[in-house]
């Protein structure tokens, strides 16, 4: 079997970005069971509810489901059971200090297969304030709206 290469997204949390004030993004393998790997394999993950949290200097992902394999037996993992994170000590021993300030999280961001392997992307993030997301929703918005202008500004100038 040929090695797999490239990188390969199986889910993404794009509420994540929403709902939080992205302050640094950080790489870290997980350590899963084959049933898990398989499931992953099809494509079928969820990050919308899941966090990290480093407990005795090990990094866990909590609330990530990745739901049984169709084809699994009695071996079959639990869809919801938190999993452990490969993380470099001095990258856990720099978010341990910087998730003891108010407010600070580590959320996932995405899920993917990078190398064959699979890897999520979890961030130090900073809750957002509703006006603070009103705010986002309007910049948006309103780029959206300037792109569209533009556009139909060279369509003009072609015609």
């Amino acid at each position: 079997m040929a090695k797999e290469t490239g990188r390969k997204l199986i889910a993404q949390n794009k509420k994540a970005r929403h709902d939080y004030h992205i302050l640094d993004t950080y790489e870290a393998g997980l350590v899963l069971t084959g049933t898990e790997v398989k499931s992953l394999r099809q494509g079928r993950a969820s990050l919308v509810d899941g966090f990290a949290q480093l407990d005795g200097g090990e990094a866990w992902l909590h609330n990530v489901h990745i739901p049984e394999y169709s084809q699994g037996t009695w071996t079959n993992h639990s869809a919801r059971r938190k999993r452990k994170l490969l993380m470099h000590r001095a990258e856990i021993d720099k978010l341990v200090g910087k998730t003891q300030e108010t407010g600070h999280t580590l959320v996932p961001l995405q899920l993917y297969f990078k190398d064959g392997r699979a890897k999520v992307e979890i961030a130090l993030a900073k809750g957002k304030k509703d006006y603070d997301k009103r705010q986002t929703l309007r910049e948006k918005q309103d780029r959206r709206e300037a792109d569209r202008a533009i556009s139909s500004a060279r369509r003009r100038q072609r015609a």
